[in-house]
């Protein structure tokens, strides 16, 4: 037997596994991830290395490769338990050990460490009155400088020497050698956020909040480690009982990781933490340096820091004695990694957990689907609180039939009813939300007239608009002519939505010259903090408007908006998707949770096409369950998670005669694949939709090859095969078969094959 091991787990370049031959009495204890010592170098000097995989075969001339000398007994380190879990993620996800080592490991960048350096006078006062005397004997005026600065204070800042003293580096060097001095330096971890006072608040718990805390408290002190789901609306203070949680785990010595999309993680919520934990938070964030970014990693290892609050990459924050990771927003699609391997932060999250002996809070008021369904099935403990934490009424929702406003003659983007309640706030002084719905803009075919909107007959999804003047589907690439139309009423008011978030800003100063507008989408928010700046500039009441994409409705809290306006409420249903329906359902009810947090109550307004579409009934409802129910018979009709699990396999090439031959043996090879693991499982045959019969016990299908919506971006090809199972484990065996194949193959090395499981 032969170990992959890993020597240098800090440097950059990260990419040289070797192989060791593993001895016999080695070979029933070694698992990825353990610590081992090998000899290592022309002069075989013993250094530490990680196992990263096992194999049965050898790579390397059998006579070079050397032997592991041992496992040390020490227990798991935190690096070792990162490793297992980059193994796990390699085997789960695909993709190399590399790649995934270079996403759990914290990585250390050519960067010059921070450090604190200080001058020590070594001298009594009446030796360095004496030594003083002599520079001022000699002229020797920097000396005589630094000298008497010494006498005053016995320990001086460097930079203060410097740059304030004006004393250069020769000089401190001669007093230095003179042993009239020493240099004493220290390193500095770089911290992102500004220290501030701690300040003891006293806070009153509503009956659910105190039965979630209590509850927790209970399994951890018991020994329970658990994966549980909060389910709570708007407004219901999950925030508040996250941080209990994390006081209960901290009490015990243990260590806290916060997931929060980076979107929300505003300076707001970080000052939260920071006011009940002090100094012991720490923060990751895209806009911290490599260097900050190493620091805060290497302040958690040295157990400087019981708390880490960050986006995905937190998860990897290397904890010594980890004991409880949240993940705020459960739902939102940025958990999902767009990099190879495209793991999932919920999954890598509970993997982590149960290695480590952690539990794990999921946390969001419209739960993923696939969140909801494994707290049905008692997978996760499930929470509900359905009351805002300071009891406030829920917001009232109206829904504009944007049909109707369109038959009335208005063709403005703001119905008759958001003018009015807009109107009326203003003269209040109270602060207004726009929220154009523009996820997922990939020019949708929709009729202005009744609603109707043109969907792939074999996926029921919506066909999206190319520039050929074609409409194809790009589950299973269906494709048609664009149509002039509608199919369903006749009406020539057919074609594509269209509208920015600066026309809607235009449009509002034009129709309310009185009105404060900020607005605040991608252009507005390129520069760094900009983001910060516009959300503080509306939470200090400078602006009665807010219009704004996704990025406004994300758990902010502004107590004077009184009323949210979403704009082409419809915009995401149609994203040729089939967790189109899920993402509207959030959004709207996301939107419509700003309106009414503080003292007064809250109105929205969704403006659509399809008012009578179940997420937008449900999401004016608030109803959450009524969606799930509705949701979850759609997936099980069409076999889309989480009722099945689907895999893609997305191929790319240059040569595009080469990756329509390549996807063909691919799909061909995965139907092979299929029917071996199904063993008398029949294949029905026929474009798309392609699949076992379901009577198998590995009962599997394939789409595709497709389209993945846009065929080809800077010269590259692009194709997508999805594969459908009813359990996970089937899917990462048709992937590690895959992997194979491709390897075995040459004819795949002008093609760059990525997999993605459950894709978002």
């Amino acid at each position: 037997m032969f170990a992959d091991v890993i020597v240098d787990i800090q440097h950059e370049k990260l990419d040289k596994i070797f192989q060791y031959r593993i001895p016999a009495s080695m070979e029933d204890r070694l698992e990825p991830g353990m610590e081992v010592l090998v000899p290592f170098g022309k002069g075989n000097r013993q250094i530490k290395g990680y196992v990263t995989g096992i194999s049965e075969t050898c790579d390397y001339d059998l006579s070079k490769v050397k032997e592991i000398i041992e496992i040390p007994e020490r227990g798991m380190e935190i690096e070792a338990k990162l490793v297992a879990l980059a193994a796990w993620m390699k085997a789960n996800y695909g993709g190399t050990m590399i790649q995934s080592l270079k996403t759990v490991l914290p990585i250390k960048q050519k960067e010059n460490a921070k450090v604190k350096k200080r001058l020590r006078l070594l001298l009594d006062e009446e030796t360095g009155k004496r030594q003083l005397h002599y520079y001022l004997e000699k002229n020797q005026k920097a000396r005589a400088r630094l000298m008497a600065a010494l006498l005053d204070d016995h320990l001086l800042e460097y930079e203060l020497v410097t740059k304030k003293l004006n004393i250069t580096m020769p000089v401190i060097r001669a007093l230095e050698e003179q042993g009239v001095l020493a240099v004493e330096t220290e390193q500095v971890f770089r911290t992102p956020v500004k220290q501030t006072e701690q300040k003891a608040q006293q806070i009153t718990y509503t009956p659910e909040q105190q039965n979630v805390i209590e509850c927790f408290r209970q399994d951890y002190t018991e020994g329970l480690r658990k994966t549980y789901l909060i389910h709570g609306v708007t407004g219901s203070g999950k925030t508040e009982v996250y941080m209990e949680m994390i006081r209960t785990v901290v009490d015990q010595g243990k260590q806290a990781i916060v997931l929060i999309p980076e979107i929300a993680l505003t300076y707001q919520t970080v000052m939260r933490f920071y006011r009940r934990f002090g100094n012991r938070v720490a923060i990751m964030n895209s806009r911290l340096s490599a260097g900050e970014r190493y620091d805060q990693m290497m302040r958690a290892k040295a157990g400087q820091v019981d708390v880490m609050i960050g986006p995905r990459s937190a998860l990897f924050t290397p904890f010594p004695d980890l004991g409880l990771i949240v993940i705020d927003e459960e739902h939102e699609p940025t958990y999902k990694s767009e990099q190879t391997p495209r793991y999932h932060a919920r999954e890598t999250a509970i993997r982590r957990a149960e290695t480590e002996g952690a539990s794990v809070v999921l946390g969001s008021a419209t739960p993923s689907m696939e969140a909801m369904y494994r707290a049905k099935r008692g997978e996760y403990v499930l929470f509900e609180m359905k009351n805002r934490s300071r009891m406030q009424q829920m917001a009232e929702v109206y829904t504009v039939d944007m049909r109707e406003e369109l038959k009335n003659g208005n063709r403005s983007i703001l119905s008759i009813k958001l003018k009015e309640l807009m109107e009326d706030r203003l003269e209040k002084g109270e602060q207004i939300m726009l929220f154009l719905n523009r996820r997922g803009y990939s020019g949708f075919i929709s009729c202005r007239e009744c609603g109707h909107v043109v969907k792939c007959p074999h996926c029921d999804v919506s066909l999206s608009v190319h520039r050929d003047g074609k409409m194809r589907c790009h589950y299973c690439g269906y494709e048609q002519p664009k149509i002039t139309v509608c199919p369903e009423c006749g009406s020539r008011y057919i074609g594509e939505f269209r509208a920015g978030t600066q026309q809607i800003e235009d449009m509002v100063r034009e129709t309310f010259p009185q009105a404060r507008v900020l607005r605040m989408d991608m252009d507005t928010t390129r520069q760094k903090d900009a983001h910060e700046k516009i959300l503080s500039a509306f939470a200090n009441e400078e602006a009665d408007v807010l219009v704004g994409t996704q990025m406004i409705v994300k758990g902010h809290d502004f107590p004077n908006v009184t009323l949210v306006g979403v704009l082409a409420a419809d915009m995401s249903l149609y994203t040729g998707d089939y967790r189109s329906g899920e993402r509207t359902f959030q959004l709207l009810t996301q939107a419509a949770g700003r309106a009414g947090r503080g003292e007064r109550p809250g109105e929205a307004v969704i403006q659509t096409y399809d008012p009578s579409h179940y997420a937008i009934e449900t999401a004016a409802k608030q109803d959450y369950k009524a969606f799930y129910e509705e949701e979850i018979r759609y997936r099980e009709l069409m076999g889309y998670p989480p009722a099945e699990q689907l895999l893609a396999v997305f191929v790319s090439g240059e040569d595009e005669a080469l990756l329509e031959k390549g996807c063909h043996y691919l799909r061909e090879y995965i139907l092979r694949v299929i029917r071996h693991l199904s063993g008398a499982g029949s294949i029905k045959g026929g474009s798309p939709d392609v699949q076992t019969d379901r009577t198998g016990a590995y009962a599997a299908g394939v789409i595709g090859p497709a389209s993945p919506g846009i065929d080809k971006i800077k010269d590259v090809y692009r194709r997508v095969i999805y594969v459908k199972a009813e359990r996970y484990d089937i899917l990462v065996g048709i992937k590690d078969r895959v992997e194979k194949y491709i390897e075995i193959n040459s004819g795949f090395d002008r093609m760059r094959i990525q997999f993605d499981f459950n894709p978002m």
